[in-house]
């Protein structure tokens, strides 16, 4: 049976890319917005600035904030519009291809290679946790996990049967492995930023 013949809508899929899409954009537009205000203002206070531990300012200010050239945010604005649009085309019944499915792949694991070095620049070079940057952070790991996994099981990333296997019971655990990529993170920052005591 080929791919094709047993292909199956993954409706659930879609609609956890439209969700978090949506949320990813909503954090980069907000860390947008904060930077025209530092740009307009390089005084102003931002309503993400929380305390010396929590706040966008110090990160958007620095050259991480601005890897490529312009602010990072507008990486988001454009790569969670692309991941709204792909899950809105598979509930309206749209059939990738092969290429598209790992092209989707390389572009989310490029976002978690992003996320990974960004978190360790708050943790161990910049000292601060900033609140829309973690919102995309904690949308950005379950993105990868989802749409890795989900290729995996379909075959479109060509593996053993015994991987695929495995593949497909990690993706029906997949809060559960997402919450605990939370916890990793959690520990690292409190071991290094002692967060509990500073909050």
């Amino acid at each position: 049976m080929s791919l094709t013949d047993r292909y199956q809508r993954p409706t659930g899929l879609a609609i956890f890319l439209i969700i978090a899409g949506a949320i990813g954009f909503a954090a980069a537009f907000a860390l947008t917005l904060d930077k025209v205000h530092m740009l307009e203002n390089p005084n102003a206070q931002l309503s993400c600035n929380f305390s010396v531990l929590i706040g966008c300012s110090t990160n958007l200010a620095s050259w991480q904030g601005s890897l490529f050239g312009f602010p990072n945010p507008l990486i988001g604005l454009a790569a969670w519009s692309v991941v709204v649009t792909i899950g809105v085309g598979i509930l309206s019944g749209a059939r990738f291809a092969r290429w598209f499915w790992i092209g989707l792949n390389l572009g989310v694991t490029g976002a978690m290679a992003f996320v990974i070095w960004l978190i360790t620049q708050s943790i161990f070079v910049l000292d601060v946790l900033c609140p829309w940057c973690m919102v995309t952070w904690a949308v950005t790991i379950p993105t990868f996990l989802a749409v890795t996994l989900f290729n995996l099981k379909s075959g479109h990333i060509p593996v053993t049967e015994s991987i695929r296997r495995a593949a497909t019971g990690a993706y029906s655990w997949l809060f559960v492995i997402t919450i605990g990529c939370y916890i990793v993170f959690a520990i690292v920052a409190q071991l290094n930023m002692n967060v509990l005591a500073r909050l």
